[in-house]
C-alpha cells in the first residue's frame, strides 16, 4: 500500500491540526495503522495507533488528551487530529501500516510508510 500523508503546517502553541494518511493501492483492511514524529536530530517515535476495524487505540503518553486517531468509513484515510499543541510536537510526521494484527509501537514493524509532513509550533 502507498500513503500520503499532509496537513501540516505552522501553528501557534495551544492551536490545532489535523493530519491526514490517505492509503492507494489498498484500503485499510486489517492490521494497525500508526503515527510516528521525527524531531531535527532525533529518532523517529511512536505517536499513536489504532487497529484498522478500531477496536483498539494507543499512544505515546505525551499526547494522551491531546491528538484522537481516527479513521473514515471508506477505510482508505487515517487522521491524526492534534490539540492543544506544544512547541515539542515540532516534527516530521510520519503514517504508516502493519499487516500484521497485534499493537506495536515499534517503527521497525511497520510495512509501509509514507513520506511524512512538517508540523512546528511556535511558542
Amino acid at each position: 500500500v502507498q500513503l500520503q500523508a499532509s496537513g501540516g503546517g505552522l501553528v501557534q502553541a495551544g492551536g490545532s491540526l489535523r493530519l491526514s494518511c490517505q492509503a492507494s493501492g489498498r484500503a485499510f483492511s486489517s492490521g494497525f495503522v500508526g503515527w510516528f514524529r521525527q524531531a531535527p536530530g532525533k529518532e523517529r517515535v511512536f505517536v499513536a495507533t489504532m487497529s484498522w476495524n478500531g477496536a483498539y487505540t494507543y499512544y505515546t503518553n505525551s499526547v494522551k488528551g491531546r491528538f484522537t486517531i481516527s479513521r473514515d468509513n471508506a477505510g482508505n484515510t487515517v487522521y491524526l487530529r492534534m490539540d492543544s499543541l506544544k512547541p515539542e510536537d515540532t516534527a516530521v510526521y510520519y503514517c504508516a501500516a502493519r499487516r500484521t494484527e497485534y499493537l506495536t509501537t515499534t517503527p521497525s514493524l511497520f510495512d509501509d510508510w509514507g513520506q511524512g509532513t512538517q508540523v512546528t509550533v511556535s511558542s
